[in-house]
């Protein structure tokens, strides 16, 4: 059974790529047949870069990153400023027709779960129509808790019921760093609520996938 995983978050810059990419990582060194898709970028194609170097050529970086544009801004009026227009349904066809020789898609999202993607769409519209499990990822500090669970609220209760949240280490802790999950257990099942340590900025994905409680993380992330 093919297994899609849509990696959103409670914000921009919150560790979505840096999951997705540990992500990729893992499930290609178990020979698990792995596609990462990061559709609409704006601001530069970073994110898309990192992805297309975790799947070792599995996909082209076009193949991976369809859509971006210039603007730092949400897509979906980057993409206006381009004169240009991302529809659902063209998201939708192409992931649909690069998925077939894959077992596990990961999707990643671009901002936010409600940040505009395209014309009248955002990643809320894009997972439920992929049928795929959400995995919201949260900075682990003060003022996750609150975003977290307007994040879940803000997904139909069947998709709430599954979704995995990913709170990802700073790299200065505060007083809510040790905290969250505690805070976060009487709405989140406890399998469903997992960490990432701080890896650094520049982390190496080969190394930090055979890390304890990185492994740990991605192998309940993963699981069926």
């Amino acid at each position: 059974m093919r297994q899609t995983l849509f990696i959103t978050g409670t914000d921009t810059g919150v560790g979505k790529t840096l999951l997705t990419r540990l992500l990729a990582e893992f499930l290609s060194r178990r020979k698990i047949k792995v596609a990462a898709f990061k559709p609409l970028c704006s601001g530069g194609r970073a994110d898309a870069r990192a992805l297309h170097a975790a799947l070792r050529g599995a996909l082209t970086l076009d193949e991976i990153n369809p859509w971006h544009f210039r603007a730092a801004v949400t897509p979906a009026l980057a993409a206006r400023r381009g004169k240009k227009s991302v529809s659902l349904k063209q998201v939708l066809a192409h992931i649909r027709a690069k998925q077939t020789p894959f077992n596990v898609i990961l999707v990643e999202g671009a901002g936010g779960l409600l940040s505009p993607l395209g014309v009248h769409f955002d990643s809320r519209d894009l997972l439920i129509a992929l049928r795929a499990t959400p995995l919201i990822v949260a900075q682990n500090r003060l003022g996750a808790v609150n975003h977290v669970l307007l994040t879940c609220e803000a997904l139909p209760h069947y998709l709430r019921n599954r979704a995995k949240v990913i709170l990802v280490s700073p790299r200065k802790p505060d007083a809510a760093t040790s905290t969250n999950a505690q805070v976060l257990a009487p709405w989140i099942p406890k399998k469903n609520l997992l960490q990432l340590p701080w890896l650094g900025e520049a982390y190496e994905p080969a190394w930090a996938t055979k890390t304890g409680l990185v492994t740990k993380t991605l192998q309940a992330l993963t699981a069926p």
